[in-house]
């Protein structure tokens, strides 16, 4: 009998042990299922002990969570094999107008343009410090009409105009920025001050050293007024203190996630603005406020000093009112300090002079044959067609061959570990934002995201890149409606330049849009045929009555 229950006991070990075990094999091969996988029982068994050691080498890598800036030891490089990056800087001949004045309605100098300020600050008309106090209280009276301010940085701005004011006296004139002030998008660190990404798990946080940005403005004599508002940890528009408006329409968004960014600048709050993109969020602000943006190609600004979202995907770019007017600042924006790997030099070649007969310009037949006849977009190629340009029609790589939408598998596994920090502490709770469709959800889901997809997920990107810019090629600038097709991932993922500007409103009195696109490292081209484009057209200058007063 002793025997016998002894044999019991040992078989019902055996049956409890080998339950769980079958219930893994299970459970592996239906995780497989989920990546269009079949794997055989033999085929689970095997695999059992290698996931057994891989969730122990998961657990040893957890006891350290790293933080958001520490850096990813991989470049993503936009240019396929071959392609060169310009390197030939040649001067640029800013045009600063000499006949300026002062404007009889102060409220009009709000609306001046980068190089009118400039004249008005190298002609000693005011003083940096004069201008700078008109925009703080330009930014103190309307900031929380929009909910776009989240640190008035007034007594760094202060100091910054009184230096600037200086060296001015001293003969030191550094350039069209020179005393001009400007704000940044409140992802990039200044030591001092608060950098809360947006959201309520780091409102309180201080990064203390100088975003690259940061000091490339400060070196060019421009003047930090504030950190605006942008979407909880890059996305939308909703943010720890509220959801920035549209200065056109109070009762809307103003779209993300640099929100307080593209809000401010139509406003008349500041001249000019720092933006970030990942997937539209220059462009995206840019055409619901009617600014003029500019996405620069991929790693042509060092982010050192801003906070990750997506080490392949994140580019920053200014905001403006004008073409002419990014184009002053990106220069002044763009390089390297050799923090950011993902990020080079190159020669921004920017003719303010150009004509239109120096410009090879298609439009993307595919995406504008699905407008109706009478959209707003086919009257920008009108324009350009009076200004003598002659349009080529091309088909824009997209249907066909962006035929899954890569870019969340990107975008999600690289936030998802950037922000691992934040979901395993379960701080993810404090985010604005619950839904489904918001960071906490979206990061939990990454986690079914395997390594193997991920990167061959890039390994597409890539053949769509080499697609893109064998179209690109033969052309200086490509124009597209701004949400045509899929054109705003893909050219994201490959890393284009990209240049937003207002083209007039819709019957609501909504800003209309119109994207140029250019070639890798060519910003200059897009720059220019927007330029010219605005000398033709107003749509730029028009100013939201609430603000102007």
């Amino acid at each position: 009998m002793k025997i016998f229950l002894i044999a019991f006991f040992v078989l019902i070990v055996h049956l409890v042990q080998a339950q769980p075990r079958q219930d893994s094999l299970n459970q592996i091969q239906q995780w497989a299922k989920w990546y269009n996988l079949e794997f055989t029982s033999a085929e689970a068994d095997s695999m059992l002990g290698n996931l057994l050691q891989m969730r122990r080498l998961y657990a040893t890598m957890h006891k350290t969570l790293p933080a958001n800036d520490i850096p990813y030891p991989f470049a993503f490089q936009p240019a396929p094999i071959g392609f060169s990056v310009p390197m030939n800087q040649q001067k640029i001949n800013w045009i600063i107008p000499a006949n300026v004045a002062l404007p009889k309605n102060k409220t009009d100098l709000a609306f001046y343009s980068i190089p009118q300020l400039a004249s008005l600050i190298k002609n000693k008309k005011i003083t940096s410090v004069e201008l700078t106090t008109f925009f703080l209280n330009r930014l103190k009276q309307w900031g929380d009409t929009l909910e776009a301010v989240i640190t008035l940085t007034e007594d760094l701005a202060l100091q910054e105009a009184r230096q600037a004011d200086d060296d001015l006296r001293k003969g030191i004139y550094r350039g069209p920025l020179h005393g001009i002030p400007y704000g940044l998008k409140d992802l990039f660190a200044v030591k001092g001050y608060k950098t809360t990404w947006g959201t309520t798990p780091y409102k309180d946080q201080v990064l203390e050293e100088d975003a690259y940005v940061y000091q490339k403005l400060r070196a060019a004599g421009a003047v930090l007024c504030a950190k605006l508002s942008l979407g909880a940890l890059a996305f939308n528009n909703k943010w720890f203190g509220g959801e920035t408006k549209n200065p056109w329409d109070l009762s809307q968004g103003s779209s993300g996630s640099s929100a307080g960014s593209a809000a401010s600048v139509v406003a008349g709050l500041l001249p000019f603005t720092i933006g970030t993109e990942t997937l539209g969020s220059i462009i995206s602000p840019s055409t619901r406020c009617g600014a003029t943006g500019l996405r620069p190609t991929f790693g042509t600004v060092s982010r050192s000093g801003a906070m990750v979202l997506c080490w392949s995907l994140d580019k920053a770019g200014p905001i403006c009112r004008s073409a002419a007017d990014d184009a002053i600042v990106y220069y002044y924006l763009k390089g390297t300090d050799g923090k950011d790997p993902g990020s080079l030099d190159h020669a921004f070649n920017y003719n303010p002079l150009k004509k239109i007969s120096g410009l090879k310009i298609a439009y993307a037949e595919n995406y504008f044959n699905r407008l109706r006849k009478d959209a707003p977009e086919w009257k920008v190629l009108e324009i350009y067609r009076s200004m003598g340009a002659t349009l080529q029609p091309v088909i824009f790589p997209d249907s066909g061959v962006y035929t899954a939408n890569m870019i969340s598998i990107v975008l999600l596994s690289e936030s998802a570990a950037a922000f691992d920090e934040l979901t395993r502490t379960d701080r993810d709770d404090l985010i604005e934002r619950q839904d489904k469709g918001f960071w906490p959800n979206s990061w939990r889901s990454a986690r079914m995201i395997p390594a193997v997809e991920y990167i061959n997920a890039n390994r597409h990107r890539y053949t769509l890149s080499e697609k893109v810019q064998e179209v690109m090629k033969n052309f200086d600038v490509v124009i597209v409606p701004t949400y045509g097709g899929s054109q705003l991932a893909i050219t994201n993922l490959t890393g284009n330049p990209a240049l937003c500007m207002p083209i007039g409103f819709n019957s609501s009195g909504q800003p209309l849009s119109i994207t140029l696109l250019g070639n890798l490292y060519d910003e200059a081209s897009i720059l220019e045929a927007a330029t010219l484009y605005q000398q033709k057209t107003d749509h730029h200058k028009k100013r939201p009555s609430i603000f102007l007063n």
